[in-house]
């Protein structure tokens, strides 16, 4: 049967699809972003410290997080005509090339309303070793039914 609105139900859970940062990935983000904030690319500013916090080496950006997300949405979402159309997420942890992240969503809560029908979802992103780098929540609309 064809995911759709009507058979998405509340605890229904969306994997995405893993990701493995490395060294180039990381670069290529600060190229296409404009962000060469040395924390994502000098190796000697990041053998200090960063504020409070020793990081131990080069992080991903968190934005990268973000775009992981908006894949595990949209790819679930368009079979079903849905869009997204908010996220919010607050970065937990770093992340680090070599580290492998995975993506996460749980539905939370549907609503249909004279525009739309809308779902809610609880994101998270997960490391290799089950430590949350990223989480939040996210808002898609369906169209109405006809």
């Amino acid at each position: 049967m064809d995911k759709t609105f009507d058979t998405i139900a509340i605890g229904d859970t969306i994997a995405g699809t893993p990701f493995a940062p490395t060294r180039e990935t990381i670069r290529e983000f600060c190229d296409a972003s404009l962000d060469y904030n040395p924390l994502h690319w000098d190796d000697d500013y990041m053998k200090g410290s960063f504020g409070k916090t020793q990081f131990g080496g080069i992080i991903m950006h968190g934005m990268t997080n973000f775009g992981i997300i908006t894949k595990m949405l949209t790819d679930w979402l368009y079979p079903m005509g849905g869009v997204h159309r908010r996220l919010e997420t607050r970065w937990k942890a770093p992340v680090k090339p070599g580290d492998t992240i995975v993506p996460t969503g749980t539905v939370t809560a549907k609503k249909v309303t004279g525009k739309g029908r809308w779902a809610v979802i609880a994101v998270e992103i997960k490391n290799q070793h089950g430590t949350t780098v990223a989480q939040g929540e996210a808002m898609a609309e369906f169209p109405p039914a006809t």
